[in-house]
């Protein structure tokens, strides 16, 4: 990999895992129509390695083919993250980067961001300050040391704010701008897959379509809720039950498919209510969760889209660290209670459940706002240089 020309500097923007990509791709457009950005280069660390779900994803979202792959591949959070950051040193020193855009809060926001804050390079946190207040989460404590180390920190709420200056972090660090997710959203919601198609490639057809014309629909990943049988067996056996509510579409996480067989629970899931289904790309997924009558989920990104949409959320879980989706938005937290999950449920059936509205800045145009203001703060540092 060759050094860039020595008069510019260009941005490294991060990805590693799904969630980074929703974000990262309307920044990435944006920063290329502002020609007062730096060129950006796009380097994904492969933390999340399926090559055709990768490539699926990336064309969904027109983000453009990664500039470098460090390749890691899974491993325990420590080895994944010493990984990253062995891989990523060489790449900061051939670039000469002018600053780092990590976003989100997986393992390689944090390992990026101590590769670049240890050789002086400015980092900038997209999706800065959300706090669930469990540091049980890996995410969270992700999310606290790197905003520990941002130099600049873009956030999609107000609360944000007021969790980073609560941990000492200046105001002049912290901007405002909105959310990136919601850029994606709305830029990609009129292509959107149709849930008919999606049933059909399913194998339901004919009259068999009839019992979906209104559905749920259930993610799970998070290792909290799928990695220990004596959760995930009560959850799979609360969602069965939901299903004789409302037929339900489960786009299995590969974490989750593999942990159901381990433990012999696949009988949970083998429904006719339930259909199964592989991982999802985005606008798949964009197509089940707009037309769904409820989405449940532990996903925090899911919280945040099916606001944007108007469509009720159940959060299975006992936190988030996204509160606007509860207090302004359409989420609601049923935690991993059989009783509580039932009747948040039949709440939803009966009432509709939380109309919710649009939190403020979620309009599309995070991504132009985050452009413009790094274009401007970068000339400044520039010039003090």
């Amino acid at each position: 990999m060759g050094a860039p020309p020595s008069d510019v500097r260009p941005v490294l923007c991060i990805v590693g895992a799904r969630p980074n990509y929703m974000k990262m791709a309307p920044l990435i457009r944006a920063m290329g129509a502002n020609s007062d950005v730096p060129p950006a280069v796009l380097v994904h660390t492969g933390q999340h390695y399926d090559p055709s779900m990768n490539a699926k994803l990336f064309e969904d979202l027109q983000l453009p083919a990664p500039d470098l792959n460090l390749e890691v591949g899974s491993g325990t959070h420590a080895v994944q993250t010493a990984e990253i950051m062995k891989r990523f040193e060489p790449v900061v020193d051939a670039q000469q980067p002018s600053c780092v855009v990590i976003v989100g809060d997986v393992n390689s926001t944090l390992a990026c961001s101590l590769v670049a804050v240890k050789k002086n390079v400015p980092v900038v946190h997209v999706e800065a300050g959300l706090r669930s207040f469990d540091r049980s989460m890996p995410e969270e404590i992700n999310r606290v040391l790197t905003d520990q180390i941002s130099d600049l920190l873009y956030t999609t709420e107000r609360s944000a704010h007021a969790n980073l200056a609560r941990e000492g972090i200046d105001d002049d660090r912290i901007h405002f701008v909105g959310n990136l997710m919601i850029d994606s959203l709305l830029s990609h919601g009129p292509r959107a897959v149709p849930v008919a198609t999606l049933l059909e490639q399913a194998g339901v057809h004919g009259e068999a379509l009839a019992k979906w014309q209104r559905f749920g629909v259930v993610t799970l990943h998070r290792p909290s809720n799928v990695d220990d049988l004596a959760v995930l067996r009560p959850l799979l056996r609360a969602l069965r039950d939901a299903s004789e509510l409302l037929p339900l579409v489960c786009p299995l996480h590969p974490r989750t498919r593999a942990n159901i067989d381990k433990f012999g629970l696949s009988d949970l899931v083998a429904s006719p209510r339930i259909l199964v289904l592989p991982p999802q790309g985005y606008l798949e997924m964009l197509g089940l969760m707009s037309s769904a009558t409820v989405v449940m989920t532990d996903s925090g990104g899911i919280q945040e889209e099916t606001t944007a949409l108007g469509v009720p959320c159940l959060t299975l879980r006992e936190n988030t660290e996204r509160p606007i989706t509860v207090e302004q938005g359409t989420n609601t937290l049923v935690g991993r209670s059989h009783e509580h999950i039932l009747a948040a449920l039949s709440e939803v059936l009966t009432s509709g459940g939380k109309r919710g509205r649009i939190p403020e800045l979620w309009d599309g145009r995070t991504g132009e706002r985050i452009a413009a203001h790094l274009a401007g703060w970068l000339q400044g540092r520039h010039a003090h240089v």
